[in-house]
């Protein structure tokens, strides 16, 4: 299995590109409009084709790469079923698989940072059938968990969100095996989280013992500690969601 983990420092974003070199099929996932020509430039010097683009979320906080990369190379664009955006998509139910060769990406559902949101399980088949890693979005970060208020609103609060979050959490993610690899999409210096590591990988096992948001006794002392001190929201927030969900360009606000 290809895989690559590409940072953008500027935001605290953190993106894939993996697949299969033997079929030669490759995926992005998460992509940041900044890096659009940085993995058509990683798959060219593989020699692969990106024939697959999944977003875990609605983004919030940045501009997604997705359209323009579909743009770019005729991929596929995969999104959560439900997610609300208004282009050509294949809207993924939870359980279901992308197979690019060798390489399965099964979506797993976890709510609670959006409304709509997935971690994806990686599995290469060349290696074994158990999975080697979990890319876990905006849900369960590197030393914290998602914030649950940038897609809350109407019957949908924060606290809700909050709740929501941890079931995806202790019977979703946490239900995974100690020693997969995770991957998430953001690290320190996001505006997703509080307590973010530096450090952009981590693993199920890790973050079970040694993140502090999965330390709490009961839901109500982590719906608690979730919706107190919530950083400011991003800039822009209203028009990077609007933007995410047409597929457009990121008009500012005035």
């Amino acid at each position: 299995m290809f895989f690559r983990q590409l940072l953008n420092d500027e935001t605290a974003c953190a993106s894939y590109v993996l697949g299969c070199a033997s079929h030669g099929q490759l995926a992005v996932v998460d992509p940041h409009v900044d890096l659009v020509d940085d993995y058509v430039a990683l798959a060219g010097s593989q020699g692969l084709p990106i024939v697959a683009v999944l977003d875990t979320h609605l983004q919030a906080d940045h501009v997604s790469g997705l359209p323009a990369l579909v743009e770019r190379t005729g991929a596929r664009a995969y999104l959560p079923a439900g997610a609300g955006v208004e282009f050509d998509h294949h809207a993924l139910a939870d359980g279901e698989v992308v197979k690019l060769g060798n390489t399965e990406i099964e979506a797993v559902a976890t709510p609670g940072h959006a409304l709509e949101h997935h971690a994806y399980l990686v599995t290469d088949r060349r290696r074994g059938d158990e999975p080697w890693l979990v890319l876990t979005g905006d849900a369960l970060l590197v030393g914290d968990a998602g914030r649950p208020d940038l897609h809350a609103g109407g019957e949908h609060t924060v606290e809700e969100m909050a709740r929501t979050l941890y079931r995806s959490l202790t019977e979703r993610l946490l239900a995974l095996p100690d020693h997969l690899v995770l991957y998430p999409s953001h690290y320190s210096g996001s505006v997703c989280g509080r307590g973010l590591s530096a450090n952009p990988i981590s693993t199920v096992g890790f973050e079970r013992r040694h993140n502090a948001a999965l330390q709490f006794s009961s839901e109500e002392e982590f719906v608690v500690a979730l919706t107190k001190d919530i950083p400011p929201a991003p800039e822009q927030q209203a028009a990077i969601v609007a933007a995410n969900r047409s597929g457009r360009r990121l008009v500012a606000n005035p």
